[in-house]
């Protein structure tokens, strides 16, 4: 499996991520930011600048860390296509296909009207990533629609298609309340799996689990990393995983780990990995 890492969680100057990540031996990065800005306003100059670094340091772009879908699923649909239609340009500029993304904030109840209007508008830009030759990957989130398994899985299940697969984040399914996720949604889950994010973290205290929820590196939270990780071994994944570890703070479209942290989250994945027999390829 190859390890991956978010850039922005380092340090703000691309050329500084790249160098933070090349001490910790990792040669693949998901960008989101750099130099402080989304990767969804990256100008030409930006990505002249990014693809050159990464020739330099040795480095390939695993996945770009959109933001696409964490907007009100009432907002006009015509600008996350827009904004799809440059970040894939961007995507294809940098040497990868694949998009992260999310499911949209409901305006009320999560019921089944919000789940057929997250369902219309991830089809309508699925059908722009089958045009330009890109992967759409959703990540489970809090607060949108597809936060829990359940409704991460009637998504997938509804567009199946090979232009839009699943990230499966496991400090995610936690900080919404999913207790024991991976023994219960593994088989369900596991046909629409196209990556895998690394964080973990403690299940929320307090009265009916609305407490805080502690984040923390892989292995130390309820998210089930390490039986995660023994199932894909199992099923013979050599995909990515993606640390994204949020050690320090979370953003509403950014998290920061530093140095440091990076350091600790990469380490405890090595452990797991070693544990469960996976080639870090």
């Amino acid at each position: 499996m190859i390890i991956s890492a978010f850039g922005d969680e380092t340090a703000s100057d691309f050329a500084e991520q790249l160098c933070i990540l090349a001490d910790l031996n990792i040669r693949h990065i998901d960008v989101r930011a750099a130099w402080d800005v989304n990767c969804s306003l990256f100008t030409d100059q930006h990505i002249t600048r990014l693809r050159s670094l990464c020739q330099a340091h040795g480095v390939e772009v695993a996945c770009m860390g959109s933001p696409i879908g964490k907007s009100p699923i009432d907002a006009d649909i015509a600008i996350e296509s827009e904004r799809l239609k440059t970040i894939g340009a961007t995507a294809q500029a940098l040497g990868t296909r694949k998009i992260r993304i999310f499911s949209f904030y409901p305006a009320g109840a999560q019921d089944t009207a919000a789940l057929q209007q997250s369902i219309d508008r991830l089809g309508a830009l699925t059908g722009i990533a089958a045009e330009q030759g890109l992967q759409l990957l959703l990540e489970n989130e809090k607060g949108v629609v597809g936060d829990l398994p359940e409704r991460c899985l009637a998504l997938l299940q509804a567009i199946d298609s090979p232009h839009f697969r699943f990230i499966w984040d496991p400090a995610n399914f936690v900080q919404c309340g999913a207790a024991r996720h991976v023994e219960q949604w593994w088989d369900a889950l596991r046909p629409y799996i196209g990556y895998i994010h690394i964080k973990d973290a403690k299940l929320p205290e307090g009265a009916n689990g609305q407490g805080r929820s502690q984040v923390t590196v892989a292995g130390g939270g309820d998210g089930q990393v390490a039986l995660l990780l023994a199932r894909l071994r199992d099923w013979g994944y050599a995909g990515v995983l993606s640390l994204e570890p949020h050690l320090l703070e979370a953003r509403h479209s950014s998290g920061f780990s530093g140095a440091d942290g990076m350091a600790m989250a990469v380490a405890a994945l090595r452990e797991l990995m070693a544990e469960a027999g996976i080639r870090e390829g």
